[in-house]
């Protein structure tokens, strides 16, 4: 009985196992992955990315419809002739009809203005646009939130237009900027500007290379550009995920608070009293306070005691500040 079993079971199809594989090694985002050449928006959460793209669908939704009007797509009942009725399998007919039908839906999906790809890191949500400029759509988004200071989001943390993307390599990146950062940098356009980095899944890019050789990318384009870390016109944003990296210039980065949905809808006081950094933060944006001069203004006062009191021990406290 138990020797007859193993012929009593159903024979399963021979291409079933070749496809159960090629299902078990595609990643998630339906094989479509973040890559060079790609624009959108890269999206941070806390721990749910299925929600987060959800979320991120309805926000970029609401927004784009606003600002381009509705998506247009083909007539659902033309689209789906023929894929909604159930055919007997042997009729070629139906058969046809349902993968011209599937073509249909691939091709219309593939025209969508906005559409969730991997993108290669954990707690990141990267959504590809088609004919939209994301710094605006981002900015508007955000504009609209801190005037309003209405929550829509509940995962979504940050949201970061990527209005460029480049091989993560250091001579591919400083090639692609020479062109990228023309628009806001190219003389007559000049600016004060600022530039952060993140790098993820990545450990052969060096930080302080990267913002380096950018930065000298910006001057060459025009030497009248200058750096401000409190409050720059422009903020140059390196997000590197694997072999990516994703490129953008984007204004208010410290009044939206660093691009952040979660922070940009409290008022002030709120900030202040969940994150007192938020204080330091604003009185740095309005008043500009190179360290040069605060080393300068210790040094001064290190001296003055010393000339008042005439202690000799005071000179190691200056020395330690100004090596610190």
């Amino acid at each position: 009985m138990a020797a007859a079993e193993p012929s009593a079971r159903k024979r399963r199809p021979k291409g079933h196992f070749a496809a159960a594989a090629g299902r078990a090694k595609r990643p998630r985002g339906g094989g479509r992955q973040l890559e060079a050449g790609m624009r959108g928006i890269l999206i941070t959460c806390n721990m749910n990315e299925r929600k987060c793209v959800g979320e991120a669908y309805s926000l970029l939704g609401e927004y784009g419809d606003l600002l381009y009007g509705p998506e247009q797509f083909p007539d659902p009942e033309e689209r789906l002739s023929g894929s909604d009725r159930e055919e007997d399998e042997d009729d070629v007919e139906a058969a046809l009809r349902k993968e011209v039908g599937q073509i249909r839906a691939s091709t219309e999906q593939k025209l969508q203005r906005f559409q969730s790809v991997e993108s290669g890191a954990n707690n990141v949500v990267f959504i590809r646009t088609r004919g939209i400029e994301p710094e605006n759509l981002v900015h508007h988004i955000l504009k609209d939130m801190h005037a309003t200071k209405k929550k829509k989001t509940r995962v979504i943390l940050r949201m970061l237009p990527v209005s460029g993307t480049c091989k993560a390599f250091m001579e591919d990146m400083k090639k692609y900027t020479e062109t990228f950062f023309e628009p806001w940098f190219k003389a007559p356009n000049k600016g004060t500007f600022q530039i952060v980095y993140k790098a993820r899944n990545n450990s052969h890019m060096s930080r302080e290379e990267v913002i380096k050789e950018l930065a000298g990318v910006v001057g060459s384009l025009n030497p009248e550009n200058k750096v401000d870390l409190n409050n720059p016109q422009y903020t140059v944003v390196v997000e590197i995920i694997k072999n990516v990296c994703c490129l953008s210039v984007v204004r208010d980065y410290v009044l939206f608070r660093k691009y952040n949905l979660q922070e940009v809808v409290k008022s002030n006081k709120d900030s202040t009293q969940q994150n007192p950094s938020c204080l330091t933060e604003e009185r740095n944006s309005k008043v500009v306070k190179p360290e040069t001069e605060e080393e300068e203004k210790s040094s001064e006062e290190v001296k003055q005691e010393n000339k008042n009191q005439g202690e000799i021990q005071a000179e190691p406290k200056r020395n330690d500040v100004l090596t610190v």
